[in-house]
């Protein structure tokens, strides 16, 4: 039973940093891919970035391309994501996913990864 828990959301003022956690346990990772999406009331969720488990390419949303950078640490099943320069337009709710043997150039639908967290709250405040 794979179980993803985030952690580290909060309240920050623009421009400040936070950066977010995703515990992941109940199975190896090898061969999964690591998403985070974001998702604002009223609208669809969207990708922000994601990283493969094994070799750790990553890719990113335009628009957080620059001040948002995803780790992982595989020894403790950790991914992370940095966002820096945070803006009031990424105030949502933040979800990690986890998908098996996705195929990479599909990295950005979520409807590829099967397993996913409860979501943090990042709140931008301008």
């Amino acid at each position: 039973q794979v179980q993803l828990v985030e952690s580290g959301g909060g309240l920050v003022q623009t421009g400040a940093s936070l950066r977010l956690s995703c515990a992941a346990s109940g199975r190896t990772f090898s061969d999964y891919t690591m998403g985070w999406f974001r998702q604002v009331p009223g609208k669809e969720r969207e990708f922000v970035a994601a990283i493969r488990w094994s070799g750790g390419s990553t890719r990113y949303a335009d628009s957080v391309k620059g001040r948002f950078t995803v780790s992982k640490d595989t020894a403790k099943k950790m991914v992370y994501l940095q966002m820096n320069s945070l803006k009031p337009e990424d105030t949502a709710v933040y979800y990690c996913a986890a998908g098996a043997r996705l195929i990479w150039s599909t990295y950005d639908h979520e409807t590829r990864y099967e397993h996913w967290g409860q979501g943090t709250q990042v709140t931008v405040s301008s």
